[in-house]
C-alpha cells in the first residue's frame, strides 16, 4: 500500500437494496481495497465544496498528512493564515465503512443526510478519490458537470429499460 498511486477513473449506479444498503461498484470496490491493503474498508465524507461524498481507501491517508504540509507551506509563502488543526479535522474526518465482499454497505444517517442522498448512488471516478452523487443533484449542477450529468442519465435510461427502476 504504501507508496502505491491508486486512480479511480469511470461512472456507475447503484440502487439501495434490501436492508437499505448500497452497492459499492465493481471498479471502484476492486481500487478501494487494493488501496486498503485488501481491507474491505470504504473511507467516505461529506466533499468540501461539492454536494456529494468523497471517497477513497485507506491509503489515501498518507496523503492528506502531505496535503496538509503542502496547504501550509503555501500559506506561509503568501503570507497567509493557516489552521492547521482546522484543515486536518476537515480531511479526516471521514468515516471509515466496512463492505462486504459483494461490495454491499450500509450508509450512516449522517453522512446521506450531509450528501442529499435517497436512494440512487452515482459513482464519478475523480483520480485519487471518487464522488458519489444523488442524481436528482448532480441534475441540477453547472456546466461544469456536463460529462457527469449525460453519463448518469444514460446510466439511468439503462435501468428504467431494464425495468429495474420504478
Amino acid at each position: 500500500m504504501a507508496g502505491a498511486l491508486h486512480s479511480y477513473s469511470g461512472q456507475a449506479l447503484t440502487l439501495m437494496g434490501d436492508k437499505g444498503r448500497f452497492v459499492v461498484p465493481s471498479d471502484f470496490r476492486k481500487t478501494v481495497r487494493a488501496s486498503s491493503d485488501d481491507k474491505r474498508i470504504l473511507c467516505l465524507a461529506k466533499h468540501d465544496r461539492w454536494d456529494c461524498l468523497v471517497g477513497f481507501g485507506l491509503s489515501r491517508e498518507a496523503e492528506l498528512e502531505s496535503q496538509l504540509d503542502r496547504e501550509e507551506d503555501a500559506a506561509l509563502r503568501l503570507g497567509r493564515e493557516y489552521d492547521r488543526e482546522l484543515r486536518a479535522s476537515q480531511l479526516f474526518g471521514f468515516e471509515k465503512i466496512p463492505f462486504d465482499d459483494s461490495g454491499r454497505f450500509t450508509m450512516p444517517d449522517f453522512l446521506k443526510s450531509e450528501g442529499l442522498i435517497g436512494d440512487q448512488l452515482f459513482f464519478r471516478g475523480g483520480g485519487r478519490f471518487f464522488t458519489i452523487w444523488d442524481p436528482q443533484i448532480l441534475q441540477i449542477q453547472g456546466d461544469e458537470w456536463k460529462a457527469a450529468i449525460a453519463g448518469c442519465k444514460s446510466l439511468l435510461a439503462d435501468l428504467d429499460a431494464k425495468g429495474k427502476r420504478a
